[in-house]
């Protein structure tokens, strides 16, 4: 049966007996009366031409037609609230900013470029979500999120117009606690065979230049943890577990946060990062301002 167009009133009476498992206690929490609740469900399905709701002992639970329909309910609702936030912060003169942050940036880099981007003078609603690189495309191409930080440029596709461009770079350098530091710091980067090694897994960008860099050192240390995140290697990095590499640019940061200290240079290997834009010219301020900032 064709649909006549939803009306989002009945969608919503329809998600609050969902979510109560009952007409009655859906009625009460509404203040109406049971009768008023069930008309409304019946004629949502007569709208969509499908039954939504069936009983399940004591409780109404959705069909299969059902949980597809809470399903895009539930994504209708929150966008509908995140419309409201937006409008009443455009009322108040803020600035919203979504942004993307792939597992493997590292988050005091990307704080970093945000912090320096933000308008003095102007109020800002900071939006920071974390992902896996492709999802994060995925979200940015349907205009979800204003920018993507990352530490790989996207790879050009006639099918996803995103765009790349380059903030900054950071020789690396290798860290950790400082009992770790004190025996593989001499002799380093020879010091480093079977030394325990924390590395990003082998499908980030960083991953296969280390990978290369040892190679060229002619070491074999002894990897005892790969990582996606590169938050969650920093926290094994600091209980003692393994030596980690981090941009050298935070070595502050590394020893007031994890406790690591630097145990050897690395300046031949390179973290590159990146802000990831669904245009190629830049309109939102405040990534325009971070891209400025870096070019400087």
């Amino acid at each position: 049966m064709k649909t006549t167009g939803l009306n989002f009133r009945h969608l919503y009476f329809f998600r609050m007996v969902a979510a109560e498992g009952s007409v009655t206690r859906a009625a009460d929490r509404l203040g109406l009366a049971i009768q008023t609740v069930s008309t409304q469900i019946a004629a949502l399905e007569q709208s969509i031409g499908k039954s939504l709701l069936t009983q399940q002992g004591r409780r109404l639970v959705p069909t299969e037609a059902g949980r597809v329909a809470l399903t895009y309910a539930e994504q209708i609702f929150q966008l509908g609230d995140r419309m409201q936030e937006a409008l009443e912060e455009v009322d108040a003169g803020k600035i919203r900013l979504t942004v993307g942050i792939s597992d493997s940036m590292p988050k005091l880099i990307a704080a970093h470029y945000l912090q320096a981007a933000l308008p003095p003078d102007t109020p800002v609603r900071l939006v920071c979500t974390e992902g896996e690189f492709d999802a994060l495309l995925a979200e940015l191409a349907l205009h979800k999120l204003d920018v993507v930080l990352t530490d790989r440029p996207v790879r050009a596709s006639a099918s996803l117009r995103v765009f790349s461009h380059l903030l900054g770079e950071s020789e690396m350098q290798l860290f950790g606690v400082r009992a770790l530091a004190r025996k593989y710091g001499r002799d380093f980067p020879a010091s480093l065979n079977g030394a325990p090694l924390l590395l990003p897994t082998r499908n980030t960008a960083l991953r296969g230049r280390i990978d290369a860099w040892l190679l060229e050192q002619g070491v074999r240390p002894d990897v005892v943890g790969e990582f996606e995140d590169s938050a969650m290697l920093n926290t094994f990095g600091r209980s003692g577990m393994g030596l980690f590499f981090a941009p050298a640019a935070l070595a502050g940061d590394m020893l007031e946060q994890f406790g690591a200290v630097p145990v050897g240079p690395a300046p031949e290997l390179q973290e590159q990062f990146y802000a990831i834009s669904s245009e190629r010219r830049i309109s939102h301020p405040v990534v325009e301002a971070m891209l400025n900032i870096s070019q400087r």
